[in-house]
């Protein structure tokens, strides 16, 4: 399965990168997982996910050639 994964603000800069192409050799694969595999972390709950431009959450399915984007928490004043 082939995916892309964009990372945004603090993230972009924890990971050193704004975005990258993973392939994973596996069946079922979450949001979740992905995270794992390209943080070597859980995923935190505070972190904002969105697959093909639509925000769902970790437990996501995910299928090849989907877009995958990890936004840091928003906060405002």
């Amino acid at each position: 399965m082939d995916l892309k994964v964009r990372y945004f603000a603090s993230l972009r800069d924890r990971m050193g990168r704004s975005e990258e192409k993973v392939s994973i050799d596996q069946g079922k694969v979450t949001v979740a997982d992905l995270w794992k595999k390209v943080s070597n972390a859980p995923l935190p709950e505070t972190i904002l996910v969105a697959v093909n431009m639509e925000y769902t959450d970790a437990a996501h399915e995910l299928k090849s050639g989907d877009e995958v984007a990890f936004f840091p928490p928003v906060t405002g004043g």
